[in-house]
């Protein structure tokens, strides 16, 4: 399990990166707290952390039902790949917000993958 605790505490310096560079882009945007809306730029910075967060909490109870019931290595891996596809995600959306397709189908099905072999391994399991 130490293998999700990495990419768990990896995950969340992401987003926590993330925070700080929405933090960064409100002087450079000349876009005070608390709004959250002004230049357009700066909105694709806030939007990449928002969409982030609606990630994780998929992500990390998915990564941790998985790493528990099926495999921590395997459970691992597809978080690197989470991981990969938010940085992919970001550099995509700060571009041009149309072409964060790769980027979302990346890091959005190891969750999905996840959570459905756990449903499975629990009905199996559980019957």
């Amino acid at each position: 399990m130490e293998a999700v605790v990495i990419v768990t505490v990896l995950a969340l310096v992401q987003y926590m990166f993330f925070s700080v560079l929405v933090g960064g882009a409100r002087p450079k945007y000349k876009v005070t707290a608390p709004a959250m809306s002004g230049d357009q730029q700066f909105e694709r910075v806030n939007r990449v952390h928002q969409n982030t967060l609606e990630q994780l909490i998929i992500f990390v109870p998915a990564l941790w039902m998985y790493g528990f019931y099926v495999n921590p290595l395997w459970g691992a891996g597809l978080g690197i790949v989470y991981i990969i596809g938010r940085f992919i995600y970001r550099a995509a959306y700060l571009q041009d917000p149309k072409n964060r397709t790769l980027g979302f189908v990346t890091s959005y099905l190891p969750s999905v993958i996840m959570l459905i072999w756990v449903l499975i391994v629990a009905i199996w399991s559980y019957f």
